[in-house]
């Protein structure tokens, strides 16, 4: 059979994004990794699917799988291409829609017809709530990375994050960093590795090595998370700028109890067919 798809991307992070309402469609790990090839499939650094949803307090649920076909609980630069998906595709009329996610409930909302605004959710600092393998809660923590120490803020935003303040982020190191922290015993679960760069008190430019899918042209909640570090450490502003490498999002973070929230632009490529089975 045929399965219908949209090809989107959110600041060059891209996705395969499918109803699985109006046609059946079980994503399996191995043809996730199959269609992700960007040589024989489609080609994505993520596939969203768009679900009906378990409770009456959500329009749709959102689910989201890596590259590798592992599934993860978030996705902020996926989560605006899902809202204009479900809007283009005449799935709702609503302005505001909520969507069930695995870490919690999103609200996404259009601005127009190509941005989109994310409430991303409140961050989530405790070690074990990550996961980080820490013995108490702190602003910064240390590693060890090849000798030397290295300073870093934690916290989950439906996600695990590791954001490293940096001089430079072309200079970084993100190739080698980010995979060894990827996959370090610090982190049970794996995590994100931002790389933050500011430039001023209201503008910092970020690198992001993601979790199962290496360095991305933009990471929605790897922005959020640096923005927290940022306004932690009292380096940034409540509201900023962040300069990735696919572009520029607009966050805010009142601190304390309140969610990040984030605004940037969305692209859908083209729509097509796929054979599954």
């Amino acid at each position: 059979m045929k399965l219908k798809f949209a090809k989107m991307h959110g600041l060059g992070n891209d996705f395969a994004v499918i109803d699985a309402i109006n046609q059946h469609f079980e994503p399996r790990p191995d043809l996730v990794r199959r269609w992700a090839d960007r040589y024989d499939g489609i080609g994505f650094d993520q596939m969203l699917i768009v679900e009906k949803p378990d409770s009456d307090t959500a329009a749709f649920k959102y689910r989201i799988f890596n590259a590798d076909g592992g599934e993860v609980a978030q996705c902020g630069n996926g989560a605006r291409c899902f809202a204009r998906f479900v809007r283009e595709q005449g799935l709702t009329t609503l302005d505001v829609i909520p969507v069930e996610t695995s870490s919690g409930l999103l609200k996404l909302e259009a601005i127009d017809t190509t941005r989109y605004r994310v409430d991303m959710g409140i961050p989530r600092f405790e070690p074990a709530e990550i996961p980080l393998r820490a013995e108490q809660l702190q602003d910064l923590y240390q590693a060890d990375y090849d000798g030397h120490e290295i300073s870093f803020s934690a916290m989950s935003i439906g996600n695990p994050h590791m954001v490293i303040q940096v001089d430079d982020v072309d200079s970084a190191g993100v190739e080698t960093i980010g995979p060894y922290f990827e996959t370090n015993l610090l982190f049970p679960d794996g995590v994100n590795v931002g790389f933050m760069q500011i430039v001023t008190r209201d503008t910092f430019k970020l690198r992001v090595f993601e979790r199962a899918v290496g360095e991305t042209r933009a990471c929605g909640s790897g922005a959020c998370a640096a923005m927290v570090a940022g306004v932690q450490l009292g380096l940034l502003e409540p509201v900023a700028k962040a300069l990735l490498r696919g572009g520029e999002l607009k966050l805010e973070w009142q601190g304390d109890a309140n969610p990040v929230m984030m605004t940037g632009e969305t692209a859908m490529v083209y729509q097509g067919e796929i054979d599954y089975e």
